[in-house]
């Protein structure tokens, strides 16, 4: 199709020349006449009776010689399926305003189909995007029921809609399918689909597990030593022998080994990096506070603003607000070295709070089988020396029947029945954390949030918008790796369900954060940092921050990144808006934004927080924050999970057993009084439920072989603006700078917090990587 005024396209069969190892070359020869003027798009029509993926399309043999090459990367459906042409527009970008004419009615046109008209059940072939509640992780016609995320009762982002039919018990629910829709173009490549999650993350869930369970017939035995733990990385699971000799091997090849008689596959753990550096770090109380600076879930930490803590739920409801960590029991902690007022003056004091959220599930998760909760707070001094010190535990249980409130605060101790009870909180509070982190830090501000940025872009702008070409990179994969988790991880009897503390109401917990803490204007790192009293603005600092807590891993490499990333985001849009009306006049960008926030988000559409888009740096900001989610945040979140989780001591998932103070019966105390590590064992995770969450962790920590890093790959579009490929070239440079100054950082023993004996350097946002667990590496997008 002309760039001009719009003619009737020149039509040319092509036949296959050649198949090379992997790809297969088509040519066509056709007649351009003279004045048709420049090509904007050519259009594709699939005679075969199988989708054909198409690379890129190269025309040749023009009069000066020249090459268009227009890249696609998009599967292209048979038209005895599908009887509507593709559209492929060339590489050059171009605001709706400034289409040229003859691409306008194309333009347009392609993006109602994207949209498509809301009814009936979409096909594997279809490239339709549209809106859902998540109305399809519970299975009613069972007892796996589970309430609709999305509404005024459970406020949820929304998911792809996929059209499947309803439930005959509630109308409301999707039924469930093994194969669940996503845009054709949002799958994975061959490639990752076969080495990497699209099948081995189906393969640990769907044929791994279920030998799990035959090979540990009891799901709640747990362990009843230590070194039984450590037989998981020395001796391993022996499987039962699969039907095909080798299976677990060919897909799993990091975790399952050959067994010496070729009889049996034996599960067998990598030893994860922080248990290879230090076998005990996990148990001292210096490694659990520097975790929260530099470990799994640096997100959550916060300084103590208001003195005393103090709940904000109803007292009626959940009991006496006041916490029993007090003034005076917090200066005979620091002991004496100043007042809780100075501390509060000097910023010394910090809070993991997980009270207020988890109270109201409390008692509704205590009825089922296997698991328990508490409300938790977490009180930390910063010493001098600029790392955390635990001063308090402070755990609640609100009244249950004629029960009252229940709630007791422990310290490190110097006596042995003190010490114990310190570890057996911790152990709760790991396990708050691990939820807390899968549910709402990763899987909620990351995973969940994205889908609707991309449904919208998807629905809203063009292929040919420069906006859509800068994020498109960052949203790959995203779309299949929420399905496959929909299916198998969030899902009513899932993996979260199964080994975490809220069991079935995991997502309730989730929806919880969306409702009380999600807000988009604050999903920034310096908003996010700033919010949580960690960093106030300062003009004269570097970043415009000075950090609360000067040796914070996370925040140091992160404010880089971030700083990188807006940068790069505002050489792009300054380029192709230099008037700042054009923002404003930008019909598809506006439509993009409108729909993020009152469909994608339409639960939360009419806070006043959300931002505008009236000037380019409004964009900016929009853009480096998504951005900024779909790969720092992300990276920081996920890759590190092996490492630090992969040990479950570390980081349990679910504490099944109260503390032995809490209403105890004479055995429990007995027990506890003469063999206290068996209290503890009996609390972390069961065989079934370790073993399942370690190999789960394993796969997530991996990249994949065709990975895509943070400023690694120039895409076809911005190749055809000299500006655009000097602003990517200068981002680049950035992240190769940003990982030389993580070396520094990670030799320089002053920073405690990431340097020490036995302690695992923070290398999580790293820019590269090479493909595997290697607790580094920033991808472009939420790709697993």
């Amino acid at each position: 199709m002309a760039i001009g005024k719009e003619k009737e396209a020149i039509k040319g069969h092509s036949h296959r020349v050649r198949r090379d190892v992997e790809e297969v070359i088509y040519e066509s020869e056709f007649s351009i006449p003279a004045g048709f003027g420049e090509i904007g798009a050519v259009l594709v029509e699939n005679e075969h009776h199988k989708e054909i993926y198409i690379q890129t399309i190269d025309l040749t043999g023009f009069p000066n010689a020249s090459t268009l090459s227009i890249s696609c990367t998009s599967w292209v459906h048979s038209k005895h399926y599908n009887a509507q042409k593709r559209v492929f527009f060339t590489n050059k970008s171009y605001l709706p305003s400034d289409t040229p004419s003859g691409l306008k009615r194309l333009r347009e046109m392609e993006l109602q189909n994207l949209r498509g008209n809301g009814e009936g059940e979409r096909k594997t072939s279809d490239r339709i995007y549209d809106y859902d509640k998540y109305n399809d992780l519970g299975v009613p016609d069972s007892k796996l029921a589970r309430p609709v995320l999305g509404g005024k009762e459970l406020p949820y982002p929304r998911r792809c809609r996929t059209g499947r039919p309803r439930t005959e018990k509630d109308p409301l629910s999707e039924e469930r399918s093994t194969n669940v829709y996503i845009p054709r173009d949002e799958a994975f490549s061959e490639e990752k689909h076969l080495t990497f999650s699209g099948k081995t993350l189906k393969s640990v869930l769907h044929a791994l597990l279920p030998q799990l369970e035959i090979s540990l017939i009891d799901r709640d035995l747990g362990f009843p030593l230590f070194k039984e733990i450590d037989s998981l990385f020395n001796e391993g699971i022996a499987l039962p022998k699969p039907k095909t000799i080798g299976f677990f091997r060919s897909i799993i090849p990091r975790l399952v080994k050959a067994v010496s008689d070729g009889q049996n596959d034996l599960l067998l753990f990598e030893t994860p990096a922080m248990l290879d550096r230090d076998k005990f770090s996990w148990f001292r109380d210096e490694e659990f506070s520097r975790q929260t600076l530099a470990g799994l879930n640096p997100f959550s930490i916060e300084l103590v603003k208001e003195w005393p803590l103090k709940s904000k739920l109803d007292p009626e409801i959940y009991g006496p607000p006041e916490s029993l960590i007090t003034t005076e029991l917090v200066e005979k902690e620091i002991k004496g070295f100043m007042t809780v007022n100075e501390a509060l003056d000097k910023k010394k004091l910090f809070l993991l709070d997980y009270h207020d959220l988890l109270i109201p599930l409390v008692n509704k998760v205590r009825e089922i089988e296997g698991t328990t909760l508490y409300g938790s707070r977490t009180l930390f001094f910063l010493t001098e020396n600029g790392s955390l010190r635990p001063v308090a535990i402070e755990l609640t249980r609100p009244p249950i029947g004629d029960k009252p409130q229940w709630k007791q605060v422990f310290v490190p101790c110097w006596d042995a029945t003190g010490a114990w009870l310190w570890r057996l909180a911790k152990a709760h509070v790991c396990a708050h954390d691990s939820g807390y982190h899968q549910l709402v830090i990763h899987w909620l501000r990351t995973h969940c949030v994205t889908e609707p940025y991309i449904i919208a872009a998807n629905r809203q702008m063009s292929a040919m918008h420069p906006i859509y070409r800068l994020l498109c990179p960052h949203f790959r994969y995203t779309m299949e790796i929420n399905a496959l988790a929909r299916e198998s991880l969030i899902n009513a009897g899932g993996v979260i369900e199964s080994s975490f503390s809220p069991g079935k109401y995991s997502m309730e917990l989730s929806s919880a954060a969306y409702d009380q803490l999600w807000r988009f204007d604050m999903e920034a790192l310096p908003a996010d940092l700033i919010r949580r009293g960690m960093a106030v603005e300062d003009p004269t600092a570097k970043h415009g921050l000075k950090l609360t807590i000067e040796d914070y891993p996370f925040a140091n490499d992160g404010l880089i990144l971030w700083d990188a990333i807006n940068q790069w985001v505002s050489d792009y849009v300054n380029h192709y808006y230099p008037d700042a009306s054009l923002v404003k006049c930008d019909q598809e960008l506006q439509g993009w934004w409108t729909e993020v926030r009152t469909k994608g988000h339409e639960d939360k559409k009419d806070e006043p927080w959300w931002p505008v888009l009236e000037t380019p740096e409004d964009l900016i900001h929009v853009l480096t924050t998504i951005i900024w989610v779909t790969s720092g945040h992300h990276a920081a979140v996920n890759f590190g999970q092996y490492t630090y989780a992969g040990y479950f001591p570390n980081r349990p998932t679910i504490a099944r057993t109260n503390m032995p103070c809490e209403d105890p019966s004479e055995e429990v105390v007995n027990t506890f009084m003469t063999k206290p590590e068996t209290i503890l064992l009996n609390c972390f995770p069961s065989k079934i439920q370790a073993t399942t969450v370690m190999a789960v962790l394993d796969v997530l920590s991996t990249h994949s072989p065709d990975e895509e890093y943070i400023g690694e790959i120039l895409e076809p579009s911005w190749t055809e603006n000299p500006v655009i490929m000097d602003a990517f070239e200068c981002f680049k440079d950035s992240l190769k700078e940003l990982e030389r100054i993580i070396n520094q950082r990670n030799a320089d023993k002053n920073l405690k917090n990431r340097v020490g004996a036995g302690v695992v350097p923070y290398e999580l946002l790293k820019p590269f990587s090479k493909q595997g667990v290697t607790g580094m590496g920033v991808p472009n997008s939420i790709s697993i």
